[in-house]
């Protein structure tokens, strides 16, 4: 498998994982969304918000380099999270259009990457303004890796609310070897 397939399967399983957690989420009341359950971010809501301000941040970031700025107009033309626990919702419906729109963006951006553009290097600042400069390719597996984390994290805040939200495994969106 190609590197460009990675991530194109890391993709596709950012969104399913993400419709996974939104729909769970969806059945709970407000109070239960916003309470504090000592996660990292606090709520369940705040951690699906902090997931959606580093996506913003990265795909900005990536989107600052000449190769990757038509595809990733949309999200350059957002306004620039200030902090990472900015709330960028107060509401579950909201966040998910958000969500469902980083999502397709995502996709569709991944899907037209080429070997050599996984080589680019991304020049970025961090929200604390220090300089930083990384391959395009290995950018990708800590972008796709950050939310694999706090996905997590959400997953057990909503365990701690009595939601189950099912498998949780890549391994269902790997396709099978052939013999």
């Amino acid at each position: 498998m190609s590197r460009t397939a990675h991530i194109a399967l890391l993709a596709r399983y950012n969104e399913w994982m993400n419709n996974k957690l939104y729909e769970a989420a969806s059945g709970l009341p407000a109070e239960e969304l916003t309470a504090d359950r000592g996660a990292f971010f606090g709520s369940l809501l705040a951690t699906l918000n902090h997931i959606a301000v580093a996506d913003i941040l990265w795909l900005k970031r990536i989107g600052g380099h000449p190769r990757f700025a038509a595809a990733l107009a949309p999200v350059l033309a957002l306004s620039t999270p200030i902090a990472l626990d900015q709330p960028l919702f107060d509401s579950l419906p909201t966040l998910r259009e958000q969500r469902a729109w980083l999502d397709r963006l995502i996709l569709d951006w991944s899907a037209g990457l080429a070997e050599a553009d996984l080589d680019a290097v991304i020049s970025y600042r961090r929200v604390n303004g220090e300089a930083n400069q990384r391959q395009l390719g290995l950018l990708l597996l800590h972008f796709f890796n950050h939310q694999t984390h706090h996905r997590g994290q959400a997953t057990t805040l909503l365990s701690q609310a009595g939601v189950d939200v099912g498998t949780t495994d890549l391994l269902l969106l790997v396709p099978e070897a052939e013999a």
